[in-house]
């Protein structure tokens, strides 16, 4: 990437120090409030890497008492979201177009999803991005396995 991007300076510069990445978390999530009701706190990242956590909390749980589906989905959306803003050059944009999940256990533990593309796409004229996000538990078991497309394209001038 041969320009800094905004997100990534940002995140480089505030989780360097104590509580750092707590604010830049709560930043991101006044970005776009609907992240916020899940409480996100981004743990990782880089250029092809976003690592994010979620509690388990009553807020976030569903009747039987696990995570609920749209919860992980939510977090599986931020953590694609955050690692495409900051690896885009400041020449590009994204939007989600769409989403695959799996769902292959309870989610009965605090969560951590992990949106990484190695390598990082060229990022043309316009292109579909799809964006594997795996959620693990506490245990390191896999309970979610997301696809977050990401239509991308060089920003109007």
């Amino acid at each position: 990437m041969s320009q800094q991007n905004g997100t990534l300076t940002t995140w480089r510069k505030l989780s360097r120090y104590p509580g750092g990445r707590w604010l830049f978390s709560r930043v991101v999530a006044h970005t776009a409030p609907y992240f916020a009701t899940i409480r996100p706190r981004i743990l990782e990242l880089e250029p092809g890497l976003c690592r994010v956590r979620i509690r388990k909390r009553r807020r976030v749980q569903n009747h039987i008492g696990t995570v609920h589906a749209i919860a992980i989905c939510n977090m599986a959306e931020l953590a694609a979201g955050v690692m495409i803003e900051a690896s885009l050059p400041p020449s590009h944009r994204w939007i989600p177009k769409g989403m695959t999940v799996d769902y292959l256990k309870k989610a009965a533990t605090h969560l951590t999803a992990t949106a990484e593309l190695d390598p990082l796409p060229a990022f043309g004229e316009g292109e579909d991005v799809p964006i594997p996000v795996s959620v693990r538990d506490e245990n390191g078991e896999e309970v979610v396995h997301a696809t977050i497309t990401m239509w991308v394209t060089p920003k109007k001038t």
